[in-house]
């Protein structure tokens, strides 16, 4: 999710406007498709069920609150489900899937979902503030993939924090991925305890770790404790607080190309989605590098699925509205690998109209 609006500079090169960065080997993306303008969407998660090509994601409307470092203004409500049989295709919107007046403890700011199968079952995973103001994730079941899906109870017990991710490897393990500092509350936690205030490593020390646990067999509660997701640099050391540039902020997501896996996430307050390799769904993970540059928008939250023997990005940014960091609008891309495994970088900066 997002919190404040920051500018980035821009730059002038043959001509063409382009983001300043470091890093000049990003291409433009050879096309781009659009999910849909009928409603603002953000925080895509995507998944193949069924043959076809399904997309969950957040619902951005204009609340009216105002904009804060919390992310207060992200006060969305509801979830809708899409879906298509081919890229650039019709893109089907299946309407309601979950309000979150019917999720009973819920109260308040519906954020970035995803979705899992198992056997004729389905699971909507969601964050979403509960009564005392403390994120927690919830799940929803439903016999469709499109929904409509009913709320448990109560949320998953161990939870919190938000962006929850659900990855299932090859053996049939499911495994969650969640958390986000700020206004995600990943700060407020120390050993799975709610602390309620900011607590932050020191500048030189492990920076935050998004947090992962296997799914029990009902798909619904962790089969263990949740832990750690450590990310390391080319010297095999933990990505340290201070290096903004790479250490984790949110939106954390797992696939596997060529028997590895990759973590995928993003960085923040710069705006970049990078990843990381290990030879584990529990890590360790070693960063490789950039594989989307910022966005129009202050976010930036992505996932990535295999489709018809290709690989595909989701993403958002703020073209659509004109800017507007609360009101963005999915988008998709391919994504491609270089023959050692490594992504291609790609920058789909689009000035808005």
């Amino acid at each position: 999710m997002g919190y404040s609006c920051k500018n980035r500079k821009v730059e002038k090169m043959d001509g063409i406007e382009t983001l300043s960065i470091s890093d000049t080997t990003a291409v433009s993306p050879d096309k781009v498709y659009p999910l849909t303008s009928d409603l603002f969407t953000a925080d895509p998660s995507a998944h193949v069920f069924n043959g076809r090509l399904y997309v969950y994601p957040s619902h951005d409307f204009e609340s009216g609150i105002p904009e804060d470092d919390l992310g207060s203004h992200f006060n969305m409500m509801d979830y809708h489900v899409f879906s298509m049989d081919s890229v650039g295709g019709k893109v089907t919107d299946h309407g309601l899937a979950l309000h979150i007046d019917n999720v009973p403890w819920a109260g308040r700011q519906m954020w970035a979902p995803d979705a899992a199968k198992k056997g004729d079952d389905y699971f909507l995973y969601f964050p979403v503030k509960d009564k005392d103001d403390i994120f927690r994730i919830g799940v929803a079941t439903g016999k469709n993939p499109e929904g409509p899906f009913s709320a448990l109870e109560k949320p998953i017990g161990g939870s919190y924090s938000m962006d929850p991710a659900v990855f299932m490897d090859d053996d049939g393990k499911y495994y969650m991925y969640f958390g986000g500092i700020w206004g995600g509350q990943l700060q407020k936690w120390d050993n799975g305890k709610y602390i309620g205030e900011d607590k932050y490593p020191e500048a030189d020390e492990p920076a935050l770790s998004p947090k992962m646990a296997m799914l029990a067999e009902d798909m619904v509660s962790f089969a263990e404790e949740p832990r750690d997701v450590v990310v390391l640099d080319e010297k095999g050391k933990p990505i340290v607080t201070s290096d903004n540039d790479r250490r984790f902020f949110e939106a954390a997501w797992v696939h596997k190309y060529k028997n590895r896996y990759y973590l995928s996430y993003s960085t923040g307050d710069t705006h970049k989605i990078v990843y990381a390799i290990g030879d584990s769904p529990y890590g360790p993970f070693t960063y490789q590098g950039v594989l989307l540059d910022p966005v129009l928008g202050w976010t930036n939250h992505h996932s990535i699925v295999e489709y018809n023997g290709k690989w595909w990005l989701f993403f958002h940014d703020s073209s659509l509205s004109g800017g507007k960091t609360h009101l963005r609008s999915v988008k998709m891309t391919e994504l491609k690998y270089h023959p050692d495994g490594s992504i291609q970088r790609i920058n789909a900066y689009v000035e808005p109209k």
